[in-house]
């Protein structure tokens, strides 16, 4: 969640509230479309999704939707870069402090409850390198640049609980999140948060084991 932005001082007295800044209609266009994109991409893939049908959603000319993006390329880049932005507010958020398990329980917790929700069609990344499988491609770029953050951000849970390995347990924790991704898709989704926490516990408790 964005925070709250504190008001400077010189404003504490002043009791006139200032009028509210009205955001472009050039910024809400944009948004707009990336909310369409959001929808339509994750539901039913990129590729099977035209930019056609996200100007027909939004409901905007050709002209339009060219001037923010130039091509449905640069939209799907955005498309992922938002996602990203999403689960790396959300994992942040599931940080307890000096404890890595209470930390991976939450994480547990919370792919095992979107794995349940309806729509759930699994990791928009995994999906989207699956579309795109040239390393170089842009979209592809924007994959793997989100994926490394995940890996960073396992290595300090496994920095955490005292592994001395941080890379190779990130990238136990990192398998772990992918299969549960996948597995929620297609698999149990009511039983995938007790099956990943214990996955996660498992690991973690024994790199912790081995660091006293």
């Amino acid at each position: 969640m964005p925070s709250a932005r504190t008001r400077p001082e010189s404003d504490v007295h002043d009791e006139t509230p200032a009028p509210a800044a009205k955001p472009s209609s050039g910024a809400n266009t944009r948004q707009r479309i990336l909310d369409a994109a959001n929808e339509l991409f994750y539901h039913h893939g990129i590729r099977a999704t035209s930019a056609d049908r996200i100007i027909e959603q939004v409901g905007i000319t050709k002209v339009t939707f060219y001037r923010h993006f130039r091509a449905k390329s640069d939209l799907v880049v955005a498309y992922l870069e938002q996602q990203s932005a999403a689960e790396q507010a959300w994992m942040t958020s599931t940080v307890h402090e000096g404890d890595a398990l209470a930390t991976a329980r939450t994480i547990a917790a919370g792919i095992g409850a979107a794995s349940c929700s309806p729509g759930f069609r699994g990791c928009a990344f995994i999906n989207a390198a699956a579309e795109y499988p040239d390393p170089a491609d842009p979209v592809r770029v924007a994959v793997d640049a989100h994926r490394a953050w995940l890996i960073d951000f396992f290595a300090g849970i496994a920095g955490q609980a005292g592994a001395r390995d941080v890379a190779s347990v990130a990238n136990q924790l990192m398998i772990l999140r992918d299969g549960a991704m996948v597995n929620g898709y297609l698999g149990d989704a009511p039983a995938l948060a007790g099956s990943l926490e214990a996955g996660f516990t498992a690991i973690l408790g024994s790199v912790g084991d081995r660091g006293r």
